[in-house]
């Protein structure tokens, strides 16, 4: 099967291209979803695109199926992931419009399937959860923060004052409801997998507003010119053929 590199399009990030012939197609998976996806080339690469959150924004993040999303991806031939996630910032010099490639996280998820071994004894190291080779590739096509700790949170509801209180006490940088267990089931079927996280709001308590999915929306059409420009160069950076310890 020909490798492919999968990018998975959180809020606000649809598409990755506008008026070009697309090849959609619906993937059945054993975890009860269809996961549909579009397939097309970029310099003789072959891409997939899945929106996590499904064609017209219709899934909250707590409900998405990620077991199905991974294991769709991998059954296509996908062997590394850009993945997008709107994110709010724990730090004051993290502004809104920040560019995040996490290399951490911590997970505060709790009603979510987590793994696909359920039926046997694995343990999969997350020493580095998040792929070096793929970050730093991302990191030079753009204006992005190489690093930081993201928290993920089950959702829909943003978070206490409180909440923020100890995620900031924990070392958390952003915080956002998306990125797990994603990452992790990509680790558990040997791919590469980054994120760029979109800081769209100072998260509670260090907003001076209350929070709203407006502003959400607001500054990720705002960034996403510039983030879908950062994820076609890195398409174009990345090899399909390489040698990665997250393949094994």
């Amino acid at each position: 099967m020909t490798k492919k590199i999968g990018i998975i399009g959180g809020s606000g990030i649809y598409s990755l291209t506008d008026g070009m012939d697309l090849e959609k197609i619906a993937i059945k998976t054993p975890y009860g979803d269809s996961v549909n996806v579009s397939l097309f080339k970029r310099n003789n690469k072959d891409i997939v695109f899945l929106p996590r959150h499904k064609i017209g924004h219709k899934t909250p993040p707590h409900k998405i199926n990620y077991r199905a999303n991974i294991f769709a991806l991998k059954e296509l031939g996908v062997n590394q992931i850009i993945a997008t996630n709107s994110v709010g910032s724990l730090k004051k010099d993290i502004p809104p419009g920040s560019l995040v490639l996490p290399d951490d996280f911590i997970d505060f998820t709790c009603r979510r399937d987590k793994t696909f071994y359920d039926d046997e004894v694995v343990h999969v190291d997350l020493t580095q959860p998040y792929c070096e080779r793929l970050r730093n590739t991302i990191a030079k096509n753009g204006k992005l923060i190489n690093s930081g700790v993201y928290v993920c949170t089950e959702g829909p509801r943003f978070e206490t004052r409180a909440e923020i209180k100890m995620f900031q006490s924990l070392g958390v940088d952003i915080v956002g409801m998306t990125g797990l267990p994603e990452v992790v089931l990509a680790k558990e079927k040997g791919m590469c997998y980054s994120s760029i996280a979109i800081v769209t709001n100072y998260s509670t308590s260090l907003s001076k507003d209350k929070l709203t999915m407006e502003e959400v929306f607001e500054m990720m059409e705002a960034k996403k010119k510039e983030v879908i420009e950062i994820i076609l160069k890195t398409i174009d950076d990345v090899p399909i053929d390489y040698e990665c310890d997250c393949l094994s």
